[in-house]
């Protein structure tokens, strides 16, 4: 049986993949809301985008789910997006704020 993929795995790769729009990854802007990994690990995330007309919404979708499922051991990967709570600044990481000068 394959061993199980965890969760930080899939943070460390979402790490890696930035907004187009802003130098910070899409984890620290808060964009991630949910991981969840299933025991044949298929990842399925729950993402939003700084905004509902965001023009890289289809690419950074792509982006995500070919990602992870680059992670050695994962089955298949699923994005699924909401706009259910809106991404507001209060969403970043201290770091994403510093990055950006919001602090």
């Amino acid at each position: 049986m394959a061993q199980k993929v965890e969760e930080a795995q899939v943070l460390e790769v979402l790490k890696n993949i930035f907004d187009p729009e802003i130098p910070v990854n899409i984890y620290d802007l808060g964009l991630i809301y949910k991981v969840d990994i299933d025991d044949d690990n298929t990842v399925e995330i729950l993402m939003t985008l700084t905004a509902p007309n965001c023009p890289v919404a289809p690419s950074l979708v792509s982006e995500v789910t070919e990602k992870v499922k680059g992670i050695e051991g994962v089955q298949d990967a699923f994005v699924n997006l909401t706009f259910d709570p809106p991404w507001d600044q209060e969403m970043m990481s201290e770091e994403a704020k510093l990055e950006l000068g919001f602090m």
